[in-house]
């Protein structure tokens, strides 16, 4: 059995924007190996229209997303929570390899289990095109 990661369900407003909070410092740092310990050793995700099982498929497919999306930067906030789950919103700014600038919003479902690790994200994304010169997060 893992560490229970805290903060651990279930949530009261504190806790709930502590673990938001986390979960936005982790995904800045980029770092796949770092991020992936959040989740359940099954986690399910659906990621725009990806289907991912299972904490080494996340790690796979976070060092792919952030081989792409350059300059990264993540803003979370939350939208709401009860007992073991939370809506949180986003936005996260990156550029390609051709240069090009998106902001990229979405929102997310999580479900955490009794020890504080996420098994269940589900999360809707879309992206647009921006300049440079219209980044909100640096």
């Amino acid at each position: 059995m893992e560490n229970k990661r805290l903060p651990l369900p279930p949530f009261t407003m504190e806790t709930a924007l502590q673990k938001v909070q986390s979960a936005e410092d982790a995904w800045n740092t980029k770092d796949p190996e770092k991020v992936c310990l959040a989740y359940t050793l099954d986690t399910e995700w659906r990621n725009r229209t990806d289907f991912i099982n299972g904490r080494e498929e996340v790690k796979k497919f976070l060092k792919n997303k952030w081989e792409k999306e350059l300059e990264y930067k993540l803003k979370k906030e939350l939208w709401g929570f009860r007992e073991n789950r939370m809506a949180v919103r986003f936005e996260y700014e990156w550029h390609n390899h051709s240069g090009q600038w998106f902001r990229s919003y979405g929102n997310e479902l999580w479900e955490f289990d009794e020890n504080g690790y996420m098994q269940k994200r589900f999360a809707s994304i879309n992206d647009l095109a921006i300049n440079e010169t219209e980044r909100k997060l640096k």
